[in-house]
């Protein structure tokens, strides 16, 4: 990691903040996570992946190098078509890492339940406004 960064351990790995972002930015657009789903069924060209979409080969050229680049999936040149696959393992490691940050956030909202909890049973060891000492409402 580079001076600054800060990383979020799973498993015993770090994963550093920048390998975090790119798999989150590649995760954020519904056509990159479409084109995830059907290369994690088979293996498919990038030609092909673009009949499926209302854009240019190009524009699904850039999608797929996102893909890549958050290493969730691996283009290969085969003949004169450039084919696409699922990294299962980097897919696995998404995963964990979504876990980890789903761990967290549950944490979290169990501490802010405790805090709710406890000044709940605060108010109701205080008195009113309405009540008086030694009378009964």
């Amino acid at each position: 990691m580079r001076g600054g960064e800060v990383g979020l351990t799973y498993n015993q790995m770090v994963v550093d903040e920048g390998t975090a972002d790119r798999i989150f930015h590649a995760l954020a657009d519904s056509t990159r996570r479409d084109i995830l789903a059907r290369v994690i069924r088979a293996e498919q060209s990038v030609s092909a992946l673009a009949r499926h979409y209302p854009m240019s080969l190009a524009a699904v050229q850039k999608h797929v190098v996102v893909l890549e680049r958050a290493a969730l999936v691996v283009k290969q040149r085969r003949g004169r078509e450039q084919v696409v696959h699922a990294d299962i393992a980097a897919l696995r490691r998404a995963a964990q890492l979504l876990d980890r940050y789903e761990q967290l956030w549950r944490h979290r909202a169990h501490g802010i339940a405790q805090i709710l909890a406890e000044d709940r049973i605060l108010a109701e060891d205080r008195p009113g406004p309405n009540t008086e000492k030694g009378t009964n409402p």
